[in-house]
């Protein structure tokens, strides 16, 4: 199995620690976030696709043409303009009918993603207390995709896309869906496909997002809880 992991972004938000450092190299308990990612992944992946673009000689240096026991594939995504660009940027290098596509910046649980293969085309989800700057993921009472919800309320709690999904290649056979600022969505994409394929929805028991500099810190202690939990 494949699984392709999107690493082109510049990490604005984490300046100025990402204006030398691409954002997935940012260490977090002496590793890159991104090389926690690679180490989660569950077994049944062979192969990773790495898309990347800013200081991307930085990533491909530091994993080289394969990392822990997994053959790494590098597609550069030229232009800047959203997830499903870059995704559609792998499209030819694709082996198989079913893939995994995800963030290369949030860290994730490998039992998590593990429960998802079991789905053609899943989401992963987690509930938050306090949506801040994500979106609602809207569900039908047998947990599939019914589309997303613009969050206006920053203290409402919810369901929220956390970036990592299971698809086939049924994706690629609807047109990018095109954001109001120019980039193509990724998840928007994947709600085309509800009408013809069902969705999954998987509640994630662990995830965190990394957004801003204090949330390294915060990435230290998620980590060390996780093992502590296990």
């Amino acid at each position: 199995m494949q699984a392709v992991i999107l690493a082109a972004g510049r990490g604005k938000r984490l300046r100025p620690l990402t204006d030398v450092t691409p954002k997935p190299l940012l260490k977090v308990a002496g590793k890159p976030i991104l090389e926690h990612n690679l180490r989660q992944l569950p077994s049944q992946v062979k192969e990773v696709i790495l898309v990347v673009n800013y200081l991307k000689e930085q990533i491909k240096s530091y994993f080289g043409k394969e990392f822990f026991g997994k053959k790494i594939t590098y597609i550069e995504q030229e232009e800047m303009l959203g997830t499903a660009h870059a995704l559609w940027a792998c499209k030819k290098y694709l082996k198989n009918e079913k893939f995994i596509a995800m963030n290369g910046d949030d860290f994730y649980y490998q039992e998590d993603m593990a429960r998802c293969l079991s789905y053609d085309h899943c989401i992963l989800v987690k509930k938050l207390n306090n949506l801040g700057r994500f979106d609602l993921v809207k569900t039908d009472k047998q947990d599939f995709l019914k589309g997303f919800i613009k969050n206006h309320l920053t203290n409402s709690s919810g369901l929220v896309n956390i970036g990592f999904y299971v698809l086939s290649k049924n994706i690629f056979n609807y047109k990018m869906v095109s954001m109001a600022n120019g980039e193509f969505g990724l998840p928007q994409t994947i709600i085309s496909m509800t009408k013809d394929y069902p969705v999954k929805i998987i509640r994630a028991n662990y995830w965190l997002p990394v957004g801003f500099p204090e949330d390294l810190k915060k990435a230290e202690k998620w980590l060390c809880d996780l093992t502590t939990n296990k």
